[in-house]
């Protein structure tokens, strides 16, 4: 166990040292921040000052090394626009990502595996052709116009979920969520729905091609022929095998939900990381987005990690050093 955590630390270490030199040369190379962030009417040493301010009249490596040492010690640099650790920033927007984030995973799970798990006990039905196409429309359907029908159904022309905004949120240990009021409820559901609905047709074909794979097995005819009742059998013999597919590719999903969130956060105009590197990007806040991207970064690395801890228990056979 000791050498397995040890051995994808350096490989983390390793992950998140490459990336910050990909995202660093690759963010520091575009544009200027400096002909955004002052009056077009400024003079040549009013624009010299704010170069030297901003540290950006050293070469790329030299602020590479400076960002690397502050980085080492908690610091990943100061937004150009707002004055603030870049950090800060994106820990005030990561509560309600994180949110969305888990409100989508949960609406995956607990709408696609029961329509899989469906579609699976009854191949060729007409149940079963409805729920796959439902799932070939969740895979490819753009998610922004998802989002953007969602928006037109539920709240245009129906009137009942508002279109943006979190609403109000309350606090439950202490952690500001949107869970705890009707308000943040219902400004919720319309972008989790959107950020989900891939992630449900995912889940329903991994489902479903898992039970038909499954059900012919020995294990699950001997359970029948002792007299099992046809409900603890897919409860207990098929959905626990089946189920190791499924937290391996959700748990990765997970990151992606995270990643992928900005589309869903600036339709629904959700105050997340999202939106926050949507608004750096057009201002050119480098500090921010290459924070963001090795937070998103570091959530992959961790996500992965205990994906394979979940993976190793959920079958005793495997093995931590050949999950690695």
């Amino acid at each position: 166990m000791s050498v397995f955590i040890v051995r994808r630390l350096s490989q983390s270490l390793l992950v998140l040292f490459i990336t910050s030199i990909i995202v660093f040369a690759g963010i520091y190379a575009i544009g200027n921040p400096v002909d955004i962030l002052i009056a077009g009417d400024a003079t040549p040493a009013e624009r010299e000052q704010a170069i030297r301010a901003l540290g950006l009249d050293r070469s790329l490596v030299e602020q590479y090394g400076t960002f690397v040492w502050n980085a080492l010690r908690g610091d990943l640099g100061r937004s150009f626009v707002f004055n603030q650790p870049s950090i800060d920033l994106i820990l005030s927007r990561m509560p309600a990502t994180l949110e969305l984030a888990f409100v989508a995973l949960a609406l995956s799970l607990v709408l696609g595996i029961p329509l899989g798990l469906w579609a699976g006990l009854r191949p060729g039905t007409a149940l079963d052709e409805t729920v796959m196409t439902g799932s070939i429309l969740g895979f490819s359907l753009p998610n922004f116009w998802q989002g953007m029908m969602l928006i037109m159904i539920f709240s245009v022309w129906l009137g009942w979920l508002p279109s943006t905004g979190r609403g109000e949120v309350g606090y439950f240990l202490g952690i500001p969520t949107s869970l705890v009021t009707w308000s943040g409820l219902s400004h919720l559901i319309l972008p989790a729905l959107n950020l989900a609905l891939f992630n449900i047709s995912l889940v329903i074909r991994l489902t479903r091609s898992g039970v038909r794979e499954t059900m012919p097995l020995d294990f699950v005819k001997f359970a029948r022929a002792k007299g099992v009742s046809e409900g603890r059998i897919v409860s207990v013999h098929v959905l626990k095998n089946i189920l190791i597919p499924i937290v391996t590719v959700v748990g990765v999903e997970f990151g992606s939900l995270i990643a992928f969130a900005i589309v869903t956060e600036t339709i629904f105009a959700w105050p997340g990381m999202g939106k926050l590197l949507i608004d750096s990007i057009m201002r050119l806040d480098r500090p921010v987005v290459v924070a963001y991207l090795l937070v998103v970064v570091t959530l992959f690395i961790v996500i992965n990690f205990v994906v394979d801890i979940l993976y190793s228990l959920l079958d005793p056979r495997i093995r931590l050093g050949s999950a690695s």
